[in-house]
């Protein structure tokens, strides 16, 4: 009988309900560089050159931030072939320091993070896209949030529709990426070969630099570099995550590493700080002096190089909160898979209204700042967490072991960041820490499910029943971990 069970449940098992392991070790490096390489290093060097005070002390920034990442990155390694669930920053806070860091670390995630971070990407998008439409004069504000609207809701139903889909278009705009990185640096270093130094003669005058502004500089510079850890998101979903993880991560930085401090040597040698600093767009500004022939093709390419840092950052994201609705910190709904595409459709649509909310503020570096603050302390607290992991179990296979000295020295990092942006920037800094901590009254009033009436959990099964009729979306079939 045994036999024939097997037999009947092969068929089955295909068509079950699940997500599929779709990303092989391409896709997955696809999915890093194309996050990492997005709207953040045609926005960020303004932002670093600004905080840093100097030429030389930005490129000294970004190749810190760089080096960080890469311990940052190594850390994840660890965590993602060791705990194989997906769900990045939550899962290992869950199963490392407990539910409240992970639902605090949730609750920033989709109430300030993401959106704010969608919302920078998608602006960035929009600007780019129609600035050059606009020339000379400043592209109107309202028709950047129109045209950036637009781009999530096509990146949303995109993800929504296929895995596959989505994966496929990440790759091609990863390739794209690396081609308009490409169209920066070589003209760049054509002109350090014809002698154009002049910008880099004075680059260490600092009497510009405050210490206080330093860790802007930083924030400016991980944003750029965010996105290593998205891989993270989708362990589940990863061909072979052993291997497959650890390899992704690491080339996919030292490539990123490697071009942003080229693109910024080539921004200098074209552009004068004075000129990078007044740019609204820093890339078009390098191609209107640089080569005007291709000047207004390359705002297009840095526009389709945002629009897939957006594609992929949702589609990790979505895999967070598929995550925390399976563990129960969130409703159920969010951990249900559409049936016939396979795809964790409520999950996506949840993170539509936030990020409109947040393009309708609209201000760049306010939205940088303002998230990054929790994004990094969470992170901090996650490398935290791999420490005590290996202390409480020493005895877990660990496939991928990276020294205790590197988590020790990126959380020191992490947290001196965060600590020293208390001062930096305290405004924005205070706002991002209450919205954190506004997640503790939720989680102790509504997650710990005892303290919920019976009468308004009833009527919120209910309405799930119907919402999942709706979307034609059922549980997880199949366990992936």
């Amino acid at each position: 009988m045994g036999g024939c069970r097997k037999k009947s449940d092969a068929p089955e098992a295909k068509e079950a309900v699940f997500l599929r392991r779709k990303i092989t070790l391409t896709r997955a490096i696809s999915l890093a560089i194309g996050t990492m390489v997005g709207s953040g290093i045609f926005i960020s060097p303004k932002g670093v050159l600004q905080n840093s005070g100097s030429v030389w002390v930005s490129l000294i920034v970004w190749l810190a931030c760089g080096i960080l990442s890469l311990f940052g990155a190594l850390c994840y390694a660890d965590l993602g072939t060791s705990i194989t669930k997906s769900g990045g920053h939550y899962i290992y806070l869950l199963e490392t320091l407990g539910p409240l860091p992970a639902f605090l670390r949730l609750w920033a995630e989709f109430v300030i993070i993401r959106p704010a971070n969608m919302a920078v990407v998608s602006l960035a998008f929009g600007r780019y896209l129609i600035e050059p439409l606009f020339a000379p004069c400043h592209a109107p504000a309202l028709a950047v949030k129109l045209i950036t609207t637009t781009g999530i809701t096509l990146v949303i139903v995109l993800n929504c529709w296929s895995v596959t889909l989505s994966a496929n278009i990440q790759t091609a705009l990863t390739a794209l990426k690396m081609i308009t990185l490409g169209l920066i640096i070589v003209p760049g270093m054509i002109a350090l070969g014809n002698g154009h130094y002049e910008n880099f003669q004075e680059g260490f005058d600092t009497s510009t630099l405050t210490l206080d502004k330093l860790p802007l500089a930083f924030y400016s510079g991980m944003f750029a570099y965010g996105g290593w850890f998205y891989v993270n998101f989708v362990t589940e979903e990863i061909v072979n995550p052993k291997r497959n993880i650890p390899l992704s991560i690491l080339m996919s930085l030292i490539v990123v590493t490697a071009c942003y401090i080229l693109t910024n040597v080539s921004y200098y040698a074209v552009l004068t700080p004075q000129e990078i600093l007044s740019s609204e767009a820093v890339a078009v500004s390098f191609a209107d002096k640089a080569f005007k022939s291709i000047s207004s093709v390359l705002p297009i390419l840095v526009a389709l190089s945002c629009f897939g840092a957006l594609n992929g950052g949702i589609f990790a994201a979505s895999r967070m909160l598929f995550a925390a609705a399976r563990e129960g910190q969130w409703p159920a709904l969010f951990s249900m898979i559409h049936i016939q595409r396979h795809t964790p459709l409520p999950a996506l649509l949840l993170m539509l209204p936030l990020i409109y909310l947040m393009v309708s503020i609209g201000d760049l570096y306010g939205l940088l700042n303002f998230y990054s603050v929790s994004r990094w302390f969470f992170i901090g607290l996650a490398t935290l967490g791999l420490m005590v992991h290996r202390y409480r179990h020493p005895e877990l296979p660990r496939p991928f072991k990276v020294p205790l000295v590197i988590p020790l020295i990126f959380t020191i990092a992490s947290f001196f960041i965060v600590g020293t942006s208390l001062y930096s920037d305290p405004v924005n800094t205070s706002i991002g820490c209450a919205i954190t901590l506004s997640g503790l009254p939720v989680y102790y009033l509504v997650v710990q499910k005892t303290r919920i009436p019976g009468c308004c959990i009833s009527k919120f099964n209910s309405m799930t029943a119907k919402l999942q009729i709706l979307m034609k979306v059922a549980f997880q079939e199949v366990q992936t971990y």
